[in-house]
């Protein structure tokens, strides 16, 4: 009888260790990683880029390991803008951090109180309520919030020794940045089991096109210019480099999750690989509202039941919903304030428009919003007579001044002397099926009109129902900030700029 009680009394135990072991698998938090890229257009294979097709060899198998989004964009055009978005999960224009580099002096310096820009009350980063929920939390690269933060505080690794709350213009470039993730970052925690979240900067259309497999490099005349640049060489070389650096983000991706796997953390990983918006190289991407601006690539691949390999969204989705979704695999509730959605609850609804905005970039002070639906981009320009070319801080690159030499010379296009140096239109529309370039603007074509004055009135909507702050005068002490920040550089100096800085010279 005793050997029947204690034959019993082990499988009790060995039952409550089997379920206690079982039990503790289930309810592990995964990691969740952020592998953002700078600048980069989604010219791969895995969005039928015919160019790229078969040359991105890790970043098409990431979309077919997992969820690829056809359709992802930006919040802004611009870094700082887009990041103080994404980091939050509101859009910048209801947060007032829209303007690109504000709340910052030069380098080297702490801000100011008089310039610092708050967050509204009630709202913090993604990284700290990760952090409160137990997570370890990493940044391995770039920043760049528009707003007052103590990096340390969002941040367990990532923040150099001699880091100082509201240094101006933090982004995570101090050399001791340059980390190893084994040693440094994930590997750091004191607890190995923790779960992590964290972010990983890859220059992307920055610098990535310096690290294109052998071989694989395309040559200056390998790609066709769109129609809406002229046939120059500055052009042709920036518009070939965005490619290759496409390629060369391919292989940076390839070394983070090799070394994912090589430390045995892959497996309970959640990877989120997007860009912040589109190519610095070419105008017409990057400080715009196109398609070229705004559109980035974005998938998620994981061991999770929500992330079915092979899948491909149409649907319209904002980088905002990236931060939703990355709450949400964590097990957190998605606080109401968060604009985006999970993109993968039960509940979720395709969203109709999808909203972006330029403010001040740098110097230049302008005003674009836009709405994308399923099948039109509609912009509207608040300051059309300021011409696409007005200055800015890429009038030294040789894309700006060989194209104002070419105009200078009367070798443009009638339609790129008008786009390039004519005043703008108020409203543009185009169909982006039909009109990939968007050369053809609808705005005033009659047949147009219904659609046009539909998302007229989604934007102004939501332009009061948002209490967008891009409507309200910047602050005077951001404004001259900016002015003493660039007063002395060519770019400035040399140049007609805006007149809202006359009050200050």
């Amino acid at each position: 009888m005793k050997s029947i009680v204690s034959k019993l009394v082990l499988v009790t135990i060995a039952l409550s260790i089997f379920t206690s072991i079982n039990t503790d698998a289930q309810v592990k938090k995964p990691n969740i990683l952020w592998i953002v890229a700078e600048d980069l257009n989604p010219n791969m294979g895995c969005y039928g880029d015919t160019i790229n097709m078969g040359h991105t060899p890790v970043i098409d198998k990431m979309a077919t390991d997992g969820v690829l989004f056809k359709r992802a964009y930006a919040t802004a055009p611009v870094c700082s803008a887009c990041r103080s978005a994404f980091i939050t999960g509101e859009m910048q224009t209801t947060t007032g951090t829209q303007n690109h580099r504000s709340s910052r002096t030069t380098d080297g310096e702490v801000v100011p109180e008089e310039l610092r820009i708050y967050l509204p009350d009630g709202i913090k980063t993604l990284p700290e309520l990760m952090k409160e929920a137990g997570y370890f939390t990493f940044n391995s690269g770039k920043d760049d919030y528009n707003f007052f933060y103590d990096r340390t505080k969002l941040y367990d690794v990532g923040n150099a020794k001699d880091y100082v709350p509201g240094m101006n213009g933090w982004q995570g470039n101090h050399p001791e940045h340059n980390l190893s993730w084994t040693e440094d970052v994930w590997g750091s925690r004191p607890d190995k089991n923790q779960a992590w979240f964290g972010q990983i900067e890859i220059m992307g259309g920055k610098r990535d096109y310096k690290y294109v497999r052998e071989g694989e490099k395309l040559a200056t005349n390998d790609v066709p210019l769109p129609p809406y640049y002229p046939n120059i060489k500055s052009q042709r070389e920036a518009w070939t480099q965005h490619y290759n650096a496409g390629r060369g983000s391919d292989t940076r991706i390839e070394l983070i999750l090799k070394q994912l796997e090589a430390d045995g953390e892959l497996d309970n990983t959640i990877v989120f690989f997007f860009s912040d918006h589109g190519s610095p190289t070419s105008l017409h991407h990057k400080q715009f509202c196109y398609e070229d601006g705004l559109h980035v690539p974005l998938m998620v691949i994981g061991n999770n039941p929500s992330i079915k390999p092979g899948t491909e969204v149409e649907d319209l989705v904002s980088l905002l919903d990236v931060t939703a979704t990355t709450m949400a695999l964590a097990g957190l509730k998605v606080p109401d304030y968060m604009d985006g959605q999970d993109l993968f609850a039960k509940d979720y609804k395709p969203s109709e428009y999808i909203f972006g905005a330029r403010d001040r970039c740098d110097f230049t002070i302008d005003r674009i919003r836009t709405v994308r639906s399923d099948k039109y981009r509609y912009i509207r320009n608040f300051w059309p007579e300021r011409p696409m070319m007005q200055p800015s801080y890429r009038d030294l690159k040789p894309i700006v001044k060989d194209l104002k030499q070419a105009y200078a010379d009367g070798k443009l296009t009638p339609y790129q002397e008008t786009f390039w140096f004519g005043p703008r239109p108020e409203e543009e529309l185009y169909d982006i099926e039909a009109d990939p370039f968007e050369m053809n603007n609808l705005a005033t074509d009659s047949k147009y009109k219904s659609i046009l004055k539909k998302h007229r009135k989604v934007l102004n909507k939501w332009i009061k129902e948002t209490d967008d702050k891009g409507q309200y005068p910047e602050d005077p002490a951001q404004l001259e900030a900016t002015y003493n920040l660039w007063k002395n550089r060519p770019q400035f100096k040399n140049a007609k700029v805006n007149p809202e800085y006359d009050q200050f010279k």
